[in-house]
């Protein structure tokens, strides 16, 4: 975990009460940490970072829910692989999403959260925008993934054909992005280990329909961003689940209740200060969707369509 990460932190179980963690560093190679304990001033918890992978779930963290878990899984990290780097193994068929979303992004100043970063495409196309950008997600597959392409530029992946064939391959990344101000985090989206204010960008994609709180997740992106001068991006399929969270915490998707409606316009409504819960509101700049896609295997794949949201304020 790089050096710079340190400065960002408080104790995300502590939340809302905001709590600075003391670092005890055992090894470090120039500006990345690579073992380290960090405890809380305050409730005493311990978080760690292990061969350079930070770790900052709460206590109370969703992470070992069924849909997270999943993430871990080999097949799992292929297909998120696959998505988010078809471009440059290349695939003919592969999205091209991340350019879309990527234009959205006014480059700036300061820090940019990329939250729910799987393995990492949309950190790198950020780090053009932004004058250091962090990563985060639940999955610590995902993450170590993630830093494999940042510290070595390239990835062996495996990616199934039919069956049980499958085909090792090689992503490398283009050089354009600057992997030097981006950093890749373990923690939750709905309870993020960042101080108030921190943020000029906050990125969220293909999030909120996977989560248990999207609510709590908007909160989140209000409290870690600047209150003038900041850019958020919300993108998603608003697939909702009952697998993944109950219908009473959705945010579309229900005839009746908080929240009932189509996702897009409540997250609209929210985000421009409707309901009073984010403030100050934001100002929508542009909405649109864009086709992404997951792959299964060569021959299959889930094509989604993505809807967009670009505020500013």
């Amino acid at each position: 975990m790089k050096t710079f990460v340190l400065d960002l932190l408080v104790c995300p179980s502590c939340l809302p009460l905001e709590s600075s963690l003391v670092a005890k560093i055992h090894t470090q190679v120039e500006g990345d940490i690579i073992e380290a304990e960090l405890q809380c001033r305050r409730c005493g918890q311990v978080y760690d970072v292990r061969e350079g992978v930070g770790r900052f779930l709460p206590k109370t963290s969703t992470k070992q829910s069924k849909t997270i878990s999943s993430y871990e899984s080999g097949r799992a990290l292929s297909s998120y692989l696959w998505a988010h780097y078809g471009e440059f193994i290349p695939d003919r068929g592969a999205s091209e999403a991340y350019e879309l979303w990527s234009s959205l992004i006014t480059p700036t100043t300061g820090l940019g959260i990329d939250a729910g970063c799987a393995v990492g495409r949309f950190s790198f196309e950020m780090s053009s925008k932004c004058e250091a950008v962090v990563g985060v997600d639940a999955s610590e597959a995902f993450v170590r993934t993630a830093r494999t392409l940042m510290l070595n530029l390239k990835v062996d992946a495996c990616f199934p054909i039919e069956g049980h064939i499958s085909r090792k391959q090689v992503i490398e990344l283009p050089d354009t992005y600057n992997i030097h101000n981006v950093e890749f985090i373990v923690a939750d989206v709905e309870a993020l280990p960042f101080a108030s204010a921190m943020a000029k960008v906050f990125v969220s994609l293909n999030v909120v329909d996977k989560i248990a709180h999207p609510l709590a997740h908007v909160l989140e992106m209000n409290r870690v961003v600047v209150r003038h001068g900041a850019q958020c991006l919300f993108s998603d399929p608003f697939s909702w689940s009952d697998e993944v969270a109950e219908a009473t915490q959705w945010l579309g998707g229900k005839d009746s209740g908080p929240f009932s409606g189509r996702g897009l316009d409540n997250l609209k409504g929210l985000l421009q200060g409707e309901k009073g819960l984010v403030m100050p509101p934001w100002k929508i700049e542009k909405v649109g969707n864009v086709w992404w896609k997951i792959r299964n295997h060569e021959n299959h794949y889930e094509l989604i369509r993505s809807w967009y949201i670009k505020a500013t304020r």
